[in-house]
């Protein structure tokens, strides 16, 4: 990405020169996978690959927008008077609801704008490129009418829009990570109460691989719903004996002790995974600050068994990668990440091993599934931010 393409393209299309620049990344979860809404924490970071605007205030109320992802939309134009969601406005129903929801938290934006916007996420890879775009409006309203709005009111503001304003029922982790992401360091986020803390994630001479099965996640949202019903069982049964509010807040000895209390054999696998990947996940901090990588390798190997045997979201085309890069020299750990059935799974693996790893993991998938999948190498980024219209990698 460059932004000497971008302003190019700024110029093309709007015949003027845009003022500034702005950035969000995407994110991934290094660890505790379908914790969030069951009290428990997760291990997202921000990466390098996002998105990318440059944009210009304009003198009247209008909002002009242009994706280089979609130029078959052309240029998606509304009113600040305008922010009803509209199906006809394809992606730019994302930056409407944002400009909308931060008009309505009492923000002044007393002109229209035009944008150019380019993301390098891969599309349906479940890297989060609905939060990216989100949190870029953000960053972009924000410093171009010095708004000056509070970053964590931001993230809220981002999961409105993804919760009310187009309709998806998922948690704050993409937002949060995305807004306050930290070059080369996690996010070990407590999603209920959204206490937060960094680790140093130190990878000298590892690459972080995102592995994309190339398979859309069209079950995840069904099977999704349903294992939130089954460890809410798991939970008013075990709220029997315990006070307890979530599975998250149970340690794995609490968990073993009254685990006959779920009668469903599979309900008790579901709720085992929600409380031993929530100790993983705060494991994995541990593990990160004392600079043990391999020990947190390790637990991103139990964490994927756990989500393939135990909560079952995983499916043959996230196993073959995963187990086909345990096989691999040079590889510390590997797992699935996002919601399952589809997207991607992540490795770290040593520099010199990426070529070959890519190589011999690709053909093992080609041969199970009948189709490719494909890599992608990852740094550990900062979150969304202005930039400079110089500072595009």
């Amino acid at each position: 990405m460059n932004s000497t393409q971008l302003k190019t393209t700024f110029r093309d299309i709007f015949e003027a020169q845009p003022e500034q620049a702005f950035f969000a990344p995407g994110r991934i979860n290094l660890i505790g996978e379908h914790t969030d809404y069951n009290g428990g924490h997760v291990f997202p970071c921000a990466i390098t690959y996002g998105t990318y605007a440059a944009a210009r205030k304009r003198d009247d109320n209008l909002v002009r927008l242009y994706s280089v992802n979609f130029p078959d939309k052309e240029i998606i134009e509304f009113d600040l008077t305008q922010l009803e969601y509209d199906k006809q406005h394809h992606w730019a129903n994302y930056p409407k609801g944002m400009i909308r929801y931060i008009k309505e938290a009492g923000y002044d934006i007393p002109q229209g704008f035009e944008c150019v916007i380019e993301g390098n996420i891969p599309n349906g890879a479940g890297l989060s490129s609905s939060a990216s775009i989100e949190l870029l409006t953000g960053v972009l309203l924000d410093g171009l009418f010095n708004l000056g709005i509070d970053r964590l009111d931001m993230i809220k503001i981002g999961k409105r829009v993804e919760n009310e304003f187009i309709g998806v029922n998922s948690g704050i982790m993409d937002q949060f990570a995305i807004g306050m992401g930290k070059k080369d360091a996690g996010i070990l986020l407590d999603c209920q109460t959204l206490n937060f803390q960094y680790a140093p994630i130190k990878l000298e001479g590892y690459k972080i691989l995102i592995m994309n099965t190339n398979k859309r996640r069209e079950l995840a949202d069904s099977k999704y719903n349903e294992r939130r019903g089954e460890c809410e069982q798991a939970l008013s049964q075990l709220q029997q004996r315990l006070s307890i509010q979530a599975l998250g807040q149970l340690t794995e000895a609490e968990f073993d002790e009254n685990q006959n209390l779920i009668t469903n054999e599979t309900v008790r696998k579901r709720a085992k995974h929600a409380v031993y990947e929530n100790v993983r996940t705060l494991k994995a901090l541990e593990e990160l600050k004392a600079g043990n990588l391999e020990a947190f390798g390790k637990l991103m190997n139990q964490s994927h068994i756990s989500l393939r045997d135990d909560y079952e979201v995983t499916g043959v085309e996230l196993d073959s990668l995963v187990e086909a890069a345990w096989k691999q020299p040079g590889v510390i750990g590997a797992r699935m990440t996002g919601a399952g059935f589809g997207g991607c799974a992540i490795a770290i693996v040593e520099n010199e091993q990426v070529e070959s790893f890519i190589a011999n993991v690709g053909a093992a998938y080609q041969n199970k599934i009948g189709y490719p999948a494909d890599f992608y190498v990852a740094s550990i980024g900062d979150g969304a931010k202005e930039i400079q219209l110089g500072e595009f990698e």
